[in-house]
């Protein structure tokens, strides 16, 4: 498992150094402000559905949900968007709602486009939870070097004043964090997409908010994942009793094993492929254009993010193999 992990490290800085020196961080859609409005899916719960895009200036970085739940004693949020204007503009969804303070926001992984909202947050006296895996990559310098391009490329809608914040509590394990009378189970699922992956349940109304496990209608980003804990870690969300289910990227699932299956299908395909390749030391190029791509081709970041996942499965196998 110790060698598991620090290969996930390995893999999480390589996969990231290639996101920034590879792709451009180009919008897919209209140019223009995007839409930011919340969404009800349960009694208390609220999303904002992110655009099927990278992040751009155009998009002020808003490529990503969020989710929140509001209790007579506070608002829980999930997820902090990706740039501090998109969490203020949350926080005003939030407002037309309720006039109770938001008291907690819980980290679902310590990617750019879910926590450079984070300062907004912290900025109103919510207290941070998150998974303490997410440390290293937090203090490490691939985090710092992603900022400063991200200050750039996203600008300015991610500027000098935008810092990374760190949790006020880090956990180890799951927790049941209860608010206003509300229960929300938080449990880990990592390492999988990335080592700290949480996932938050919200019992009394059957609601999953589930992260980056699950991309909806979109080529998941795989280039840190442990790709096999993650497809172990879709099967644990189907032990949820959950009726809705909040995805990472994508628009809501009510049918939770129909809509985690495009996800886990997409994993799959990428382990069979790359791992026979890598097995029997077929070059990666051959291996890539070998592989009939024909299922997934059109689904939105195919053309951008495909190869990287690809190349990133490969090297994940071959140290699999060892």
């Amino acid at each position: 498992m110790k060698t598991l992990e620090a290969f996930c490290r390995v893999t999480r800085r390589v996969g990231l150094v290639m996101l920034m020196a590879g792709l451009p961080l180009s919008p897919l859609l209209a140019q223009g402000t995007p839409a930011l409005k919340a969404v009800q899916v349960a009694a208390s719960a609220w999303y904002v559905e992110g655009l099927s895009a990278l992040g751009s200036t155009a998009n002020q970085n808003f490529i990503s949900n969020a989710a929140f739940v509001v209790t007579p004693a506070g608002v829980v949020v999930i997820d902090a968007l990706g740039s501090p204007a998109l969490a203020e503009r949350l926080l005003q969804e939030i407002r037309k709602l309720t006039p109770q303070p938001v008291t907690h926001v819980i980290v679902t992984h310590y990617h750019a486009d879910h926590i450079y909202g984070l300062q907004a947050f912290r900025k109103q006296g919510a207290r941070i939870i998150a998974h303490r895996s997410a440390l290293e990559y937090l203090n490490s310098e691939t985090a710092r070097q992603r900022l400063e391009t991200s200050r750039t490329e996203l600008a300015p809608w991610v500027d000098a004043q935008t810092v990374l914040v760190s949790a006020d509590e880090w956990i180890d394990g799951d927790k049941t964090l209860s608010v206003g009378g509300t229960s929300f189970v938080i449990r880990h699922v990592g390492p999988s997409h990335t080592p700290e992956d949480l996932v938050v349940y919200l019992p009394k109304e059957k609601v999953l908010f589930a992260g980056d496990l699950v991309f909806r209608n979109r080529i998941p980003f795989v280039g840190q994942a442990d790709s096999g804990r993650w497809i172990q870690a879709l099967d644990v969300l189907l032990t949820f009793d959950a009726t809705t289910i909040v995805p990472g990227h994508g628009p809501l699932s009510s049918e939770a094993r129909r809509d985690m299956q495009q996800t886990r299908d997409y994993l799959v395909y990428l382990r069979t492929t790359m791992g026979e390749a890598a097995r029997n030391l077929e070059p990666f190029e051959d291996a890539y254009q070998a592989a009939d791509w024909s299922r997934f081709e059109k689904l939105p970041l195919f053309r951008v993010a495909n190869r990287m996942n690809a190349y990133n499965t490969y090297l994940l196998m071959e140290h699999e193999a060892k």
